[in-house]
């Protein structure tokens, strides 16, 4: 049986970004949605099915409205809800054509409690707030509270005459974990059908649970707020219901609202690759834009102002006509020196629009400023990489939610003769097992035998140190090595506070991705400045690193030690470009689509390692046979030796760049 066009609270959020998406959402064969088709792999990595369970488990006596069909499961909660008391796991409510899943109904009488459960931290022991100074929602909770609202509202006009309280339920952050392997108890399985499925174990107590690591807090009004359209500075023709009633009815018609374009465009997730073009997909993002401006043909795929790299005054110029890039000028950036070397962010961005413009495609590197730099190093130089990730229920008792777990690093090491090695390594999945102390001692061996510069490719890395510095201020005396540990994490990290940098180790970690930022540009990259995006810029521009990298060299005999990799040839042509190293490297998973295999690995410059992360959760909560778990092991091994031997690369080849411009 056909199932109604329902606007549901996905696509009513969906809607809150941006109402045209609803014309594009669940159309993959025409509109490519760059969102991960398995929303399960998602909240694995983050995991928030762990939370959905924990929440499930504080409400002993619910019982859960499993089917799928929108009929059944609005003739089952209603038979359900003629009781008098009642608890509810994924109830289903709708009003005209609005429709909602509740995760969580109780029903007492004529009063009824909804619970959001959402994958997020919240510390109950201080004075939070959902709202800004001027009473307006913040930007990091409106998605979550517009989730709750809408569902209240259908919920308040399908149950009339009920007094409805709404609440979200998240971890709370100020709770210490009371039990061991508490994250260990929600087990990951799969039924007959291929559908995943959670497994609470069969001896797992919630009672003993004190104080409950979940917390529950009143959004009702948060909810007001949204209702009566002061929810934010934008100011709304329509009421809440009309609003919703528009909403449903465009999508039930299938009509596209006609679309405003703004810096969020940037980001959308309806948007085609051209290769995907090319077979016959079409691109959301571009229909908008052409139906925006009225361009047509191949200017629709070139640049526009939400292409400039950290620009925040895309909305500015977009307002004022300003789309295309090529009618920027310089006065719309503004650049300006900040007496540091090589090019401010806004000198930057003045750039990338100027070569754009001129249609240069050269490389651009800063070699006096760069030589300098790389002067200061001092050998052997180490070159680090993690993989982290943080539990939304804890390890081990003690322990809160979401503190930092890492899990696996990777050492690459260039000695002054210009030999490399990949030196050590590190991966603790191992499941229930914590394995920070463990990491960081390991690292503290692999870095502590010189003084030799250590390297590090964006910000991750400090933040996750001091993380662990934080861990190991609070354990007292529990760790005999608390106070060395300390200090090393102390050498290698910088601390800032209120604007400044407060603390700065003497072996403080270099960045390579603020050396980039200063120091290269290359209009192949597009503005970015991931090591995604700036190892193939700088394979392509190296004669050196491809006559090197373009034999099997690496962990070949007599090459290059490698601890995963046995006669690697990196350098692969793919036409004049070389491929993507990455590309070579073999599949975390048989059991993820190509598409979603692509967005866990896409990676920007706060290294969020989705893949990776998600690996580790799968590790840690699937089960699997050891063969499985080593395959998995190995690969990710590979993964992270590839991240820095990309850093490596990086190095070698603006060595190589500095020389061939004689500036050596």
């Amino acid at each position: 049986m056909k199932q109604n066009r329902y606007l549901t609270k996905s696509r009513y959020k969906l809607a809150c970004e941006c109402p045209t998406k609803l014309f594009y959402t669940g159309k993959q064969k025409t509109y490519p949605d760059r969102k991960l088709d398995d929303s399960f792999l998602q909240a694995l990595a983050q995991g928030g099915y762990q939370v959905g369970e924990l929440a499930k488990c504080h409400f002993p006596d619910g019982q859960c409205i499993t089917t799928l069909d929108h009929a059944r499961a609005l003739q089952e909660t209603r038979e359900w809800m003629k009781k008098d008391r009642v608890i509810l796991f994924e109830a289903a409510f709708a009003h005209e054509s609005l429709f909602i899943r509740a995760d969580v109904v109780v029903k007492s009488g004529r009063s009824i409690k909804l619970y959001e459960v959402k994958a997020k931290s919240w510390d109950s022991s201080g004075e939070g707030s959902f709202c800004n100074r001027d009473g307006t929602l913040k930007a990091g909770w409106r998605s979550y509270l517009h989730d709750v609202a809408f569902q209240k509202y259908v919920m308040a006009q399908n149950l009339k005459g009920h007094e409805i309280k709404a609440y979200l339920m998240m971890a709370d952050k100020s709770v210490e974990c009371s039990i061991e392997r508490l994250n260990q108890q929600f087990k990951l399985l799969r039924d007959a059908d291929g559908r995943r499925l959670v497994e609470v174990a069969s001896d797992f107590d919630a009672e003993k649970l004190k104080p409950f690591p979940l917390c529950a807090v009143c959004v009702d009004r948060e909810c007001d707020l949204i209702w009566s359209g002061r929810d934010s500075k934008v100011v709304h023709k329509q009421t809440f219901p009309d609003r919703l009633a528009f909403l449903a009815e465009r999508y039930a018609s299938d009509q596209k609202i006609p679309p405003v374009i703004s810096a969020a465009c940037k980001d959308c997730e309806f948007h085609a690759k051209p290769d995907q073009q090319v077979s016959g997909m079409k691109s959301g993002r571009l229909e908008c834009l052409a139906e925006f401006t009225g361009w047509t043909g191949r200017r629709l795929n070139q640049p526009t102002v939400l292409d400039v790299w950290n620009f925040r005054s895309k909305d500015k110029l977009i307002e004022r006509g300003c789309i295309d890039m090529r009618d920027m000028d310089e006065a719309d950036i503004a650049p300006k020196d900040d007496n540091k070397p090589g090019l401010s962010a806004s000198r930057r961005q003045w750039l990338q629009v100027q070569r754009h413009q001129d249609g240069d495609e050269s490389l651009w590197l800063d070699v006096p400023s760069l030589s300098a730099e790389i002067r200061r190093w001092q050998f052997p130089l180490h070159f680090i990489d993690f993989e982290t990730t943080m539990a939304a229920l804890p390890f081990n008792a003690g322990r809160r939610p979401y503190e930092a777990i890492a899990f696996q690093f990777s050492h690459h090491v260039v000695h002054q003769n210009g030999k490399v090695e990949h030196r050590g390594q590190y991966l603790n999945a191992t499941p229930g097992e914590f394995p920070n102390y463990g990491f960081l001692r390991a690292l503290k061996k692999e870095l502590e035998g010189d003084s030799g510069s250590v390297f590090r490719y964006s910000h991750h890395e400090n933040t996750i140190l001091r993380h662990i510095h934080d861990q190991l201020s609070s354990e007292g005396n529990a760790v005999k090595d608390r106070r060395e540990l300390c200090r090393f994490i102390d050498s290698l990290t910088s601390v800032r506070g209120k604007g400044a940098i407060v603390h700065q180790g003497k072996r403080c970690m270099i960045d390579m991705c603020e050396l980039v930022k200063r120091y290269y540009y290359d209009p192949a990259t597009m503005g970015s400045n991931s090591i995604k995006q700036v190892l193939p810029s700088i394979l392509n521009r190296s004669s050196f690193l491809q006559k090197k990298y373009g034999k099997p060299i690496y962990g070949g005999p007599g090459g290059i030690p490698s601890l995963n990799f046995q006669g690697m040839t990196w350098i692969q042509k793919d036409g004049h470009e070389v491929s993507d190293p990455y590309t070579l490297l073999p599949r975390l998973f048989d059991d993820v689509s190509d598409k979603d295999m692509a967005l866990l690995s896409e990676d920007d410059e706060l290294r969020d390692g989705g893949a990776a992360m998600t690996a580790y959760a799968r590790m840690q909560f699937e089960e699997m046979s050891d063969y499985e778990r080593k395959a998995l092991s190995e690969a990710l091994l590979k993964y992270c030796e590839l991240d820095t031997l990309a850093m490596v690369m990086i190095y070698e080849g603006w060595k190589d760049l500095i020389s061939t411009s004689g500036h050596a």
